[in-house]
């Protein structure tokens, strides 16, 4: 039975969520059993909630460090081959670049020591190029062709 659930969970993404619940649940139980009124008066009782925070806290540290996937810049290469193919020069490459960054058109001027002009024609070629219509579109096109990390 519990082998089920545990397929039935894991179909959706929820198996290692759901494990995790369950070792909260457990150290819940663990928290209760282990008699509050004989730990109170061991210990005051701002020590208590203190102990019990930084255990959280920990716990909390653990499970996010668990749960999200570290972004691995490192191996990243760029797509040469799609760069030929749209015809995107090494300028509007350094705007994508910094456009991806989330810099301003004044930002990305005063970066690649050129106009705001100027960058506003790298980005209506780029635009065009990449065949959207906004700077997000835009970034997130050239990170679907690993054109930007």
């Amino acid at each position: 039975m519990f082998a089920q659930l545990w397929r039935q969970l894991e179909k959706f993404g929820l198996g290692r969520a759901a494990a995790y619940a369950g070792f909260l649940a457990l150290a819940a139980f663990a928290l209760s059993w282990l008699e509050y009124r004989r730990a109170a008066r061991m210990f005051p009782a701002e020590a208590y909630v203190i102990i019990v925070a930084v255990l959280f806290v920990l716990l909390g540290i653990w499970m996010g460090r668990q749960l999200t996937v570290p972004k691995d810049r490192e191996g990243f290469s760029r797509n040469e081959a799609a760069i030929e193919v749209l015809g995107l020069s090494s300028r509007e490459c350094a705007v994508l670049e910094l456009l991806g960054q989330g810099m301003a058109n004044k930002e990305i001027a005063r970066a690649l020591e050129i106009s705001p002009n100027t960058v506003k024609t790298h980005l209506s070629h780029l635009f065009e190029k990449l065949d959207v219509s906004r700077r997000a579109q835009a970034v997130m096109k050239a990170k679907e062709l690993s054109l930007i990390p």
